[in-house]
């Protein structure tokens, strides 16, 4: 196994057992979260996830929706965080007032959707690491 994914795994587990939320155990921030399993397909899923939730906001190629999300390709934030760290930014989202936000213009917790799985946000992420 790789050092990096070990290391994904490692800092999923961090997050996902760090992580609060609603009580019936199904959406991405459950008291008790499924265990995540990271395989090659990631990327592949992630891609599907994006182009049903993200896409709205987020374009289908990932150069973002203006005056709604910003753009995703060669974006310096993405970049700059590890996996498990955008994974968290995901399930926390931003709010519109917050000092970092640059658009205005809330970015929802679990992108808009109570019903990703952290898998599903460990496997967009993969997929956003390779547009």
């Amino acid at each position: 196994m790789s050092r990096k994914l070990v290391t994904l795994i490692a800092v999923i587990f961090v997050v996902t057992s760090a992580c609060g939320g609603g009580d019936d155990g199904s959406g991405a921030c459950s008291a008790n979260p499924a265990p995540i399993e990271v395989g090659p397909a990631e990327a592949d899923r992630g891609n599907n996830v994006y182009n049903s939730i993200c896409v709205a906001c987020h374009g289908s190629d990932g150069e973002g929706i203006r005056g709604n999300g910003k753009p995703l390709v060669d974006n310096e934030f993405i970049a700059s965080l590890p996996d498990g760290a955008l994974v968290n930014f995901i399930i926390q989202g931003r709010d519109a007032g917050h000092d970092d936000n640059t658009t205005g213009i809330d970015m929802p917790p679990c992108g808009g959707s109570d019903e990703l799985t952290e898998q599903d946000l460990v496997d967009v992420v993969a997929y956003l690491r390779g547009l």
